[in-house]
Order: C-alpha cells, then structure tokens, then sequence
C-alpha cells in the first residue's frame, strides 16, 4: 500500500512537471525552427585558418534579413512613390504561375498584419440547426457580390492544432458575432478549446 502511495505522488510530480516543461519545450522548439530557418536563407560563413571548418555567427543571418525587410518597407513607404510599386506586381501579375502565389500569399501576409487586416471578426456559426452544432470562425469577406451571391458571407474557421483552416461560404442568418479580441479567439481554437481566457 505504501508503495501504491509513493508512485501515484510520483506520477501526480511528473504530470505536474509535464503540465509546466511541455508547453515552454513547445514554445521554445517552435521559436528556434522559425529562428533557424529564417537564419539559413542568408549564411554567412568566415573562412579560418582550418580549410575544413568555417566560422558562422548564428544570429547574423536573421539579423540581416530582419533590416533588409524593414529598409525594403523603408523603401517602398517614403523613398519610391506608390506606382512604381503598382509597376512591378503590374509586371508580376503577367506572370502565369509567379502571380497566383505572389498575391495569394500576399493577401495571407496583408489578412494578419497591415491595414487590411481579415482575422478581426470572430464569429459563430450555425452549421447543423437540427443537432445545434456551431463552429467559431472569422469573417474574411462580407461582401461576395463579386461572386454572384447574396446573404452569404465568408468564414475561414482554423483547424485545431494546425496551421491550417477552410473557408466556407455561410448565409449571414447563420451568423452570431462574437465579442473577443482575435488573439483569444485564434488561441481557443487552435488549443481545440481547452483555452478559454476565464
């Protein structure tokens, strides 16, 4: 009996300590890769006197990503005017295969940051009015006219534990805004709903 006693107290310390490491050895994982593969796109390698082994700074690479993205902003904001911009998608936009990823991951990367951010506007969904099922979403579009359909607006609902989604087109009846901020609506779903701000 006591023995029984000792190792649910050990089991009890090592699902508390798990509770704690995981999710920091998550963070920390998930950071070093984004640090990591940001820094290899520019690695900088210094000839020693060994001819087998270069020397490399880690940090310099994302460094001189990081200012080279913020000088090309720089760049685009206040040196070059506005058309010369428009000039060069205007020439992307030609390109067969070039513009359908330019633009789709241009409008991912304008839908998160910028002024034409999408992910502000959480919502519920009514996707089963029989069995009362709703999905938590954000409204991307509330206009499709362009699309030839009325009363519907666009959804893209996140999977849970996955940097990936779906967007479906819902009738506006079946929405019901939701009054969070996106940050805690982002986290609650990809958290597959265990992570609700109390």
């Amino acid at each position: 009996m006591p023995e029984r006693t000792i190792l649910s107290r050990l089991l009890s310390y090592f699902v508390r300590g798990l509770l704690f490491v995981a999710p920091i050895g998550f963070t920390i994982f998930i950071l070093l890769g984004a640090f990591d593969f940001v820094d290899n796109i520019i690695r900088i390698r210094i000839p020693t006197e060994d001819p087998n082994r270069d020397l490399i700074i880690p940090g310099l690479g994302s460094l001189i990503v990081i200012l080279g993205t913020m000088i090309t902003g720089f760049t685009f904001s206040v040196l070059l005017p506005q058309t010369i911009q428009n000039l060069i998608e205007n020439a992307i936009s030609h390109l067969p295969l070039v513009r359908i990823f330019y633009f789709a991951f241009k409008d991912l990367i304008s839908a998160f940051v910028g002024d034409k951010r999408k992910f502000t506007q959480a919502a519920i969904v009514l996707i089963n009015k029989e069995a009362g099922v709703h999905k938590i979403g954000f409204i991307t579009q509330n206009d499709l006219s362009s699309l030839g359909v009325n009363n519907m607006v666009a959804v893209y609902f996140p999977h849970s534990y996955a940097f990936s989604g779906e967007l479906m087109l819902v009738p506006k009846e079946n929405i019901q805004m939701l009054d969070m901020p996106s940050a805690e609506v982002m986290k609650l779903i990809v958290s597959g709903g265990v992570s609700v701000k109390e």
